[in-house]
């Protein structure tokens, strides 16, 4: 999917974008696991590479201001770039179908990615939608409130570190969730490094754009399958 190529392989570069608040890394060990897992499954290399010794943080960096660290990598570390990070609001979503896109490493070329936010009409960012199921949007993962709890794709396109870090800590729940379940949940809420969970504003569901509103029920009218 990818043309950013790593010059000792051909095997396309790949990039991980860690939260820098405060001064420090945030979930670095979460970042480090998906980075030695990518490592491994691209590339087959299992010599350790650790993030916390390879990432030194620049001098001018304010503690009170978030930045984004992206470290892109192949066999080894290509570069580590950091700038500051402005939250883009997002207040709605369109439905888009993402057919059978491969995004399972955080690949570099994000021009599939883009292609597919370039749908979105009117609203600020997609909801890409897989074999009938919700997966992420263009740039996070999601999560959905049925009322009582938080419910989040079982196949997102990219398993991200902050989802890993709150199913971890049981505030979200694996569930397959499809179009016609939307009508079932409340809200969504966005997920990913460079957002605060507890920070983050959530998107009613009549802001999802694309699919019959809170009367459509689907053919059965269930909701969620949990996993």
């Amino acid at each position: 999917m990818s043309n950013v190529q790593n010059p000792k392989s051909n095997v396309p570069l790949c990039i991980e974008t860690i939260c820098v608040r405060n001064g420090k890394l945030q979930n670095l060990d979460a970042h480090q696991e998906r980075f030695d897992r990518t490592r491994l499954g691209l590339w087959g290399q299992d010599a350790p590479i650790l993030l916390e010794q390879a990432i030194i943080l620049p001098t001018w960096l304010l503690p009170d201001q978030t930045y984004k660290c992206r470290v892109t990598y192949g066999l080894a570390v290509e570069k580590i770039e950091f700038e500051k990070y402005p939250v883009r609001p997002v207040r709605s979503l369109c439905l888009v179908d993402c057919g059978d896109l491969d995004y399972r490493y955080k690949y570099a070329d994000r021009t599939a990615l883009n292609a597919l936010f370039a749908q979105r009409g009117r609203a600020d960012d997609v909801l890409l939608v897989r074999d009938g199921l919700l997966t992420d949007t263009s740039y996070a993962n999601v999560a959905l409130f049925d009322g009582t709890r938080w419910h989040t794709p079982a196949h997102p396109l990219l398993e991200g570190t902050q989802r890993a870090r709150l199913l971890h800590e049981g505030r979200l729940h694996l569930a397959d969730i499809r179009v016609q379940d939307l009508p079932t949940f409340a809200c969504v809420r966005l997920l990913n490094a460079m957002l605060d969970w507890e920070q983050t504003e959530s998107i009613p569901i009549s802001a999802v754009i694309g699919w019959d509103g809170p009367t459509h029920r689907g053919p059965t009218g269930r909701g969620p399958t949990g996993r």
